[in-house]
């Protein structure tokens, strides 16, 4: 297997990881809908919660030493750093959580799709057009219910390219340097400032419904 095709099936195993802990939650790790339902019981109104919960990701990933808090759950290839493999699970909570509160069904492939594309911002319409999805101005959450799952998983597999080529300028990078260059990206400004993008690309991902109030019951 060639270094290439190391790092297709290394953006698959990191999509995938940040889906099934990220989002979903998984042992002592929270996922995105109990996280969601914590804020918006504390704080007034949807659009309240998800305000302190950008501000609660934000302030996390910048502190030092949040790698902690995924601890022994990340396992993934080409020795990515804990705290890199930590601030895509936090980022990737933050969009799935924002999802939920403005009725998303984020257990959905559709849904998780558009979570993995938060976390890349500008650089997810790209994505789309890499993997046959033909871009409009309709939004993301319009085009990919129309995606077929197999477009759905070289979605992922993009983003989850990018992610870890992030450091690199042309989208490919030597494995044996990998590891200098994540490590070189994660710091706690960068992390704080890239957190509060990632919730800002969420909300613009996942629309609040017209037909949708702040009185409405969410789905669990």
């Amino acid at each position: 297997m060639n270094d290439m095709e190391r790092l297709s099936d290394a953006a698959t195993a990191v999509s995938r990881k940040i889906r099934t802990v990220g989002v979903n939650g998984a042992g002592p790790w929270q996922g995105s809908i109990p996280v969601a339902e914590e804020h918006l019981r504390h704080h007034r109104g949807v659009e309240a919660a998800i305000g302190r919960l950008i501000a609660t990701h934000v302030r996390v990933t910048a502190a030092t030493g949040f790698a902690s808090n995924v601890g022994g759950l990340v396992t993934l290839p080409l020795s990515i750093p804990a705290d890199a493999a930590s601030l895509w699970m936090l980022q990737a909570r933050l969009a799935g959580s924002i999802a939920h509160l403005r009725g998303y069904e984020v257990h959905s492939e559709e849904v998780q799709s558009i979570i993995l594309l938060s976390l890349i911002g500008s650089a997810g319409a790209e994505a789309l057009k890499e993997a046959g999805v033909k871009v409009g101005q309709k939004g993301a959450i319009s085009l990919i219910n129309k995606v077929p799952g197999k477009a759905l998983l070289e979605i992922n597999r993009r983003v989850g390219f990018r992610l870890i080529t992030r450091a690199g300028s042309t989208g490919v990078v030597n494995l044996t340097k990998f590891v200098p260059l994540a490590g070189g990206v994660v710091g706690g400004t960068v992390n704080g400032v890239s957190t509060k993008a990632v919730g800002g690309w969420a909300k613009r991902n996942f629309p609040a419904a017209e037909t949708v109030t702040d009185s409405v019951a969410l789905q669990d």
